[in-house]
């Protein structure tokens, strides 16, 4: 469903064979699996390289609020790797990526990773990008939040990682569930540098909040 992809003008560094900005995308099972597709759909239509990592019941929920298995919906530049192969190369230090978002993230992977569980290649991967000092997004998808969740964020993010909560605005006037899920891709392609249109920034028209530019 997807045709060739729009490559990025600038030409990108590569190390060991890979570009320099690959991002490592993570789906997991928390709800929310449009904002994992929009944003595979933007990274694939700019011509950012992906590498992608789903967990079981990152399938399973993507199929089910999607309605496409998850494998039947990727652009075709997306190489995929199983979730438990410790071999694949996000669980290298020396393999050189961009940095890494969860998208979305359960309270467990948050929890893992916040306490620095490698049980899986998701976990392994995330671990890898806090130690060399490379981007994390996390983007968890839970309410209410207890105690243990509100913890384990300030753990990630004390250790280095960026929480971003799937949490829309609407000062851009969404009309479809695609509007309100491109906030969220925006704001995590803003945290990954990486250049974006989806969204307006936040520029009120004075007729509408007078007063507002004093």
């Amino acid at each position: 469903m997807y045709g060739p992809g729009n490559f990025l003008e600038k030409t990108v560094e590569r190390e060991g064979g890979l570009s320099s900005k690959t991002l490592i995308v993570a789906v997991t099972g928390a709800s929310g699996a449009l904002y994992a597709k929009l944003l595979l759909r933007h990274l694939w239509e700019q011509g950012v390289p992906v590498h992608l990592i789903p967990s079981g019941a990152g399938k399973l929920v993507y199929q089910l609020e999607v309605g496409t298995p998850l494998e039947e919906d990727l652009p075709p530049t997306v190489r995929c790797f199983d979730n438990k192969d410790f071999s694949a190369p996000p669980a290298s230090g020396s393999v050189s990526y961009h940095g890494m978002v969860i998208v979305p993230c359960t309270m467990g992977t948050l929890a893992a990773v916040a306490n620095g569980l490698s049980l899986n290649l998701i976990h392994r991967a995330a671990d890898v990008c806090l130690k060399e000092r490379r981007p994390l997004v996390v983007v968890p998808r839970e309410t209410p939040l207890n105690r243990v969740h509100l913890a384990n964020m300030l753990r990630l993010a004390e250790a280095g990682g960026i929480i971003l909560p799937a949490m829309p605005g609407f000062y851009h006037h969404p009309r479809s569930l695609e509007d309100v899920g491109r906030f969220i891709v925006a704001r995590i392609l803003d945290q990954l540098g990486f250049p974006q249109d989806l969204v307006p920034p936040w520029n009120p028209e004075p007729e509408i909040f007078p007063g507002i530019a004093s």
